[in-house]
């Protein structure tokens, strides 16, 4: 829009100069310098780079704004995005390293930082980024098994995302990160592995059982001997018991002859003490 604006002005410059001056020859050079004017001059967005060329070497990265440019000796070979991308790419029937095999699809967001390097390094660079991707994708599960995908997915991703920084900044790209967004596995695999969670946690739950039975025996066995050393120990528990049975409900007790000599022995020592 802005350009036209440019050139309309000028022509409608020239052309009032002709009118002017009855001039048909200044009415043929507005023409012209707007022709020439709307070849040269550019405008640019805000998130867009341009890379103009002269001769058809490198020359520079223009913008934002408006950007002008000699006619017929400089030209804009491509405009760059600078702005955040995302490519989805997955690796299909790979083998870890415990010859499981896998697919995974995974999110890259990168972004270019250099126009003038990814124009002219690369020929395409957003497929070149697509296929480096998937690549080194396959290598890091290459060298991974089955259990550490599903433990480390997040050190997968910063793997992921350093390795392909390293290659891609040299051509002007950087790698913001690397989601990994599924992994499937064969569904055989899957019931074993369900399969071996349990029981593990079977496992888990049994020794922890065993350990807390362990205490408990280990305090019966203090508690009996402090019983032993004790007759009055014994007997305040008996009365315990005792009482732990009718608190609730209330009700009957009948004790045998055995519980109520403990009985009256509590109640000598007690007149003793």
């Amino acid at each position: 829009m802005l350009r036209w604006v440019l050139v309309l002005f000028v022509v409608s410059a020239f052309a009032l100069v002709a009118w002017l001056t009855s001039s048909v020859a200044i009415l043929i050079a507005g023409v012209l310098a707007g022709v020439v004017l709307f070849s040269c001059a550019h405008v640019v967005l805000e998130w867009e780079r341009a890379v103009v060329m002269r001769f058809g070497r490198f020359n520079r990265v223009a913008g934002p704004g408006l950007i002008l440019m000699i006619p017929f000796v400089e030209y804009a070979s491509a405009v760059i995005d600078l702005r955040m991308r995302s490519t989805s790419f997955k690796a299909e029937r790979v083998l870890t390293s415990d010859l499981v095999p896998v697919n995974v699809d995974a999110v890259l967001f990168w972004m270019v930082w250099d126009a003038g390097k990814a124009c002219s390094e690369i020929r395409n660079f957003e497929r070149l980024v697509f296929w480096v991707a998937q690549t080194t994708l396959r290598d890091v599960i290459g060298g991974m098994n089955i259990a550490q995908m599903g433990m480390r997915r997040a050190q997968m991703d910063k793997e992921i995302a350093d390795i392909l920084e390293r290659k891609t900044s040299e051509w002007g790209i950087t790698v913001v990160s690397v989601e990994i967004s599924d992994i499937k596995i064969p569904e055989e695999l899957q019931e074993a592995m369900s399969a071996e969670a349990r029981a593990e946690r079977e496992y888990n739950a049994r020794v922890i059982l065993a350990e807390v039975e362990k205490e408990i025996s280990e305090m019966f066995v203090d508690a009996a001997r402090a019983y032993k050393e004790e007759d009055a120990a014994l007997q305040l528990r008996a009365m315990s018991f005792v009482s732990d049975s009718v608190r609730e409900k209330g009700g009957l007790v009948v004790i045998p002859s055995a519980l109520s000599e403990a009985f009256e022995g509590l109640e000598s020592i007690a007149r003793k003490g």
